[in-house]
């Protein structure tokens, strides 16, 4: 398989007609190799419109779900950013010129990506999600759902920082953006996405009588 004609495609049919307009990061996404984060017998699939598996529970975001979601973060070179789930994403940043921390809570992905991060610059560490792995970021991405934005990874961002991850409670998640602020944080809706919620990230059953 031409995987560098897959790419380009990729950015043209997916990720361009979806009103990614950022040149840098249309380049960033051209260069980065997307089957070398998925479970080795699904590399074939890596540039489908679709989420791809990494390991059990685990899956890349759809190509023009990142690509929008991370031109909405505005990343810009030298900043320090956490792709928390979201080793993919990791890349892209790092390719951007970003300084990159990429999460994984289960050691199976782990196993599938950290080599191809380093590669790309990028420090893995293996943890549990809800602890996010630092502080001061200028941004943090996931590639999976919650249903709601964690406390944990918004205290994480230093005053000014974005964090962009999908809300999911049901069959179709909204993609967020929240900009935090000196006491709080806003955010706004981007668009809708459904990828698999992370474990852990579920929303708490509510007691009933």
């Amino acid at each position: 398989m031409d995987y560098t004609a897959a790419r380009n495609n990729m950015v043209e049919s997916q990720v361009r007609t979806n009103d990614v307009t950022g040149l840098e990061l249309q380049h960033a996404l051209r260069q980065v190799a997307r089957e070398r984060f998925v479970a080795p017998a699904r590399a074939f699939a890596a540039y489908a419109e679709a989420d791809v598996e990494i390991a059990p529970g685990r899956a890349l975001m759809k190509p023009r779900d990142i690509g929008k979601l991370l031109q909405a973060l505005a990343p810009r070179a030298g900043e320090k950013a956490l792709a928390i789930a979201a080793p993919y994403a990791a890349a892209v940043l790092a390719q951007m010129g970003l300084e990159v921390t990429a999460q994984e809570g289960d050691a199976r992905a782990s196993a599938v990506v950290d080599q191809a991060l380093r590669g790309y610059g990028v420090t893995p560490v293996t943890r549990d999600l809800r602890e996010p792995a630092g502080e001061g970021f200028d941004l943090i991405v996931s590639e999976g759902a919650v249903a709601e934005a964690p406390a944990a990874w918004l205290a994480a961002l230093k005053p000014g920082g974005r964090l962009a991850v999908v809300l999911r409670d049901g069959p179709v998640g909204k993609a967020r953006l929240f900009l935090k602020g000196e006491s709080f944080a806003s955010s706004r809706e981007l668009f809708d996405s459904t990828p698999q919620v992370l474990a852990g990230f579920e929303r708490a059953p509510t007691f009933q009588f």
